[in-house]
């Protein structure tokens, strides 16, 4: 949409907009720090807004539709996968800066593309190539390389360096939800606020989903925590946004924040999900069939690489980072294919 348009200049009108309407402690698009690689402004697209599109466009996010969340290759239709995930932390994230008076589409593009870089089979993908790579793995670091290195034939996406930021800082596994450390904050409220959407999506998801799946049981989920939420997934979500919003605002927006009643409860959600469901017996089942899977498959690659990942069997340079992306950019069902074409007998007929 770059180009020579005459008078029109759409894109310096919505710049002005957000001066004029977004709070002042926002993020405006006339003001990012720029892109790793300099590039002309688009027309009429703010920046963030144009790395929202390329997110949207970009293969690595048509394949979360294909990727685990919590359920392997569940049955039934109405399981969350990666990408309505992914839409649903982009939803909340909206509402959280729309509230707040922030960006939200770099709110948006931010949580767009915090799950890029996330394996096939959910947790179990994600802790097998920890295991296998040396320095460990993430997929939030694994979704910047996404970004950066990977989409675009190699290119990459050339994002801002505010949405990058967000990206590699959404992440808290069961470390702390708000951390007190300015350096594992995003720089931004709204990169601060996709962290907080995306553990209020995962938590409150992940319960309706165990539900659903009957690992179990409502009556099973600490009271406690259900009085200060709520009883059903809306009344979870409307109580952490709430809250959110709340106290972000009386602490003038100096950074997200939330009340410690709220968070206590959240972070005792999280336990509960950890417990009963991530590390449930039924699912590290599951999980180790998946780690058998990806196993097999990462033993294939090294065999044949030239069938695989295009090199020579006799490159030694950078295989292990190549064997890696391979494996980590499979959707689930490409992964299942795949071992089944490389280890589950095909019949054969002789000739006649």
């Amino acid at each position: 949409m770059s180009g020579k348009t005459g008078d029109l200049r759409i894109r310096q009108m919505l710049e002005a907009i957000e001066e004029q309407t977004l709070h002042p402690k926002a993020c405006l698009s006339s003001r990012s720090r720029g892109r790793v690689r300099p590039e002309p402004p688009d027309d009429i697209r703010p920046c963030f807004q144009r790395d929202r599109d390329r997110i949207l466009h970009c293969k690595a996010f048509r394949r979360l539709k294909h990727k685990t969340q919590v359920f392997l290759s569940p049955k039934g239709d109405h399981y969350r996968t990666r990408l309505t995930h992914t839409l649903e932390v982009a939803q909340i994230a909206r509402t959280i800066a729309k509230a707040l008076r922030l960006n939200e589409t770099l709110a948006e593009a931010v949580a767009m593309a915090h799950d890029l870089g996330h394996p096939p089979f959910g947790h179990a993908g994600e802790a097998l190539l920890d295991r296998m790579v040396r320095g460990g793995f993430s997929h939030y670091r694994q979704s910047l390389r996404v970004v950066d290195r990977l989409e675009n034939d190699g290119k990459g996406l050339n994002l801002t360096r505010e949405v990058r930021d967000g990206i590699v800082k959404h992440s808290k596994g069961e470390g702390s939800i708000l951390p007190d450390d300015p350096r594992r904050r995003a720089r931004t409220l709204e990169g601060q606020a996709v962290r907080v959407a995306d553990i209020f999506a995962y938590a409150t998801a992940d319960l309706d989903d165990a539900f659903r799946a009957g690992l179990i049981r409502p009556g099973e989920v600490p009271k406690r925590i259900l009085k200060v939420l709520g009883k059903t997934s809306s009344e979870r979500i409307a109580t952490l946004v709430l809250d959110v919003v709340r106290q972000s605002l009386k602490a003038d927006l100096g950074r997200i924040e939330m009340s410690g009643e709220v968070l206590d409860a959240l972070a005792g959600l999280r336990s509960f999900l950890f417990e009963r469901v991530y590390r449930n017996e039924v699912s590290l089942h599951e999980f180790r069939k998946a780690e058998d899977v990806l196993m097999r498959i990462r033993e294939y690659v090294l065999e044949h690489p030239e069938k695989t990942i295009g090199i020579s069997p006799r490159t030694t340079r950078a295989r292990d980072r190549l064997v890696l992306d391979f494996i980590a950019g499979m959707t689930d069902r490409y992964a299942i294919s795949l071992f089944e074409e490389i280890a589950v007998p095909h019949p054969w007929v002789g000739l006649s």
